[in-house]
This record gives structure tokens, sequence and C-alpha cells, in this order.
């Protein structure tokens, strides 16, 4: 009886093996590229959308924002336009889809008139059909004047964040350290809503012209009002935002997520923690 013979399996041809041992690191190139792409789409997607992150440069909006705070702003409440996207991409159109009107006391993030190339951040005062007007430092709104209680004095440590406007603000805390010490005040608008702002004194534009807000645009100002050209100022690039359009809005502030007082040094990491706000962190709207 013949017994039965074992066919070897074949053995690679070895032009074959060499072709895919060639091949095969250009499919896992492919790959990470396409994982790259989309990752790319996934954070441009959730940045024009849903959250995108801004930072503070200046000090227009103290006591509530400083220079160093880092903050996260909701995509959705006042709808999309191309301002929602980065670098305003002309995807979208001009005015605005599932638009929705801010409330008076929001914090919000626009597109400067006219250039519309910067970003800034201010507080809603007036919304269309106001009639805002400033005098002698007090805010008037439709004729009557917007309670503003004398509050504690706002204190922020001196840093290369922050410097004192003029020799008559510098102090000195209970703990021996040198600060910026301002008269603060607390503003109640109609409905109920407060927040805190700064008057340094009389200055230039504390007394204003009755301003009657148009359609489909907004009021805006600076909580640290004697250092803030916002809506009391005409549309001038650089300057002034004069009545700021709604589709112009980019988003609501929504938290502080960092906050540093500029005096990291790259080189020394224990400076990375010396130099944060921590107790800035966590701050809501």
């Amino acid at each position: 009886m013949n017994e039965p013979v074992a066919i070897p399996e074949s053995e690679p041809v070895p032009e074959a093996a060499e072709a895919e041992r060639e091949t095969a690191p250009a499919r896992k190139e492919d790959s990470f590229l396409v994982f790259l792409l989309k990752l790319v789409v996934l954070v441009t997607l959730f940045r024009s959308f849903v959250f995108s992150p801004f930072n503070i440069p200046s000090e227009s909006m103290l006591p509530r924002l400083v220079n160093g705070d880092y903050l996260l702003a909701a995509k959705w409440p006042y709808g999309y336009s191309r301002h929602s996207l980065p670098f305003s991409l002309p995807i979208l159109p001009e005015t605005r889809v599932l638009a929705a009107p801010p409330e008076r006391g929001d914090v919000v993030i626009f597109k400067q008139p006219p250039l519309k190339e910067l970003d800034y951040i201010k507080r809603v005062i007036g919304l269309p059909g106001d009639l805002v007007q400033m005098v002698d430092g007090q805010l008037y709104l439709n004729g009557v004047p917007v309670p503003k209680q004398r509050i504690a004095d706002f204190e922020i440590p001196i840093s290369p964040n922050t410097q004192c406007y003029s020799l008559q603000f510098i102090a000195r805390n209970n703990a021996g350290t040198d600060v910026c010490r301002y008269p603060r005040y607390r503003e109640t608008l109609p409905g109920g809503r407060y927040y805190e702002v700064l008057d340094l004194g009389p200055r230039q534009m504390d007394n204003t012209e009755p301003v009657m807000v148009p359609e489909g645009h907004l009021f805006l100002m600076g909580d640290n009002r004697d250092n803030s050209e916002d809506s009391r100022f005409p549309a001038e690039p650089g300057r002034g935002i004069g009545l700021v359009p709604m589709d112009n809005l980019v988003g609501r502030a929504t938290v502080v997520m960092w906050s540093t007082d500029g005096s990291v040094e790259w080189f020394k990491p224990w400076t990375w923690f010396s130099a944060a706000r921590w107790g800035r962190l966590g701050g809501t709207f």
C-alpha cells in the first residue's frame, strides 16, 4: 500500500516577500497620516462649535479677568457664523445661523469691527432698543441709573503681567506683598444680575451722550471702566469698538482654566508652578 505523501507548503517567493516588506511601512505611514487628519478635523470642529480657548492680554476686564488668564468660551449660545471658525474661514455665512441674543451681563468674545481680525472680550451692557449713557461715572440704562455700590478695594499682586496705573494705587497688603489697590464697585443690572467694576476717578469718558442701541447691535463695556476703549468710543482699528454687530459674536466666556502672573522661566521648571495663580482656576461667569 502506498503511504500518503505529505505535500510541503510552498516556500514564499523571495521577490514577493521583499515586495511585502517594502509596502508594509507605507501602509503604516498612511494610517498615521489618516489618524492625524482625523485628529485635526476633530479638534477644529470642537473649537469651532463647542469650546475654544482664549487668553487675556490686557486689563480692560479687571477685576473679573486679569492679564495672564486663559479661559474657555462656549461657541453655541449665540449661534454660528464664519467668525466661529478659525481665522474666520468663509465656509459659514457672515450672518449667524441658529442665532440667539445674549443677555445683559454676559461676558462675550467677538470680532472687533470694522476689520474683524482680532478677538476682543467685553461685557454686554445694552441690547437693541436700550438707551445707554454715562453721567459722572454713573451708568444709565433707559434713563435709570444702574445701582452702583462701593465694596472692598480690589488688590492684585504686582508682577510681570501686572503693573499699577500710577503711584497712588501702589500699596502693600498684610502679607507684605506689593499690590495694586483699586476702588471697586458692584453694579446691578435690571433683573438682578450683578458684577464688579473698577472706577479710578474722573476720566474723559465718565460723561457720554445717550446712545440708542440699534437692531442687531450691542453696547459693550469693559469692567475696568477707566481703562477700556469700548462702545463709548467710535470703532477704529486697534482702538474703540463702537456698537458691535451681533453677527460678530464668537462665544460666551464660561470658565478660567489657567492663569499666570508672567514670571515663568522655561528653563526653571519650578517657576511653572510658582507663576500660577491657583486661586483663579475654575472661576465661572
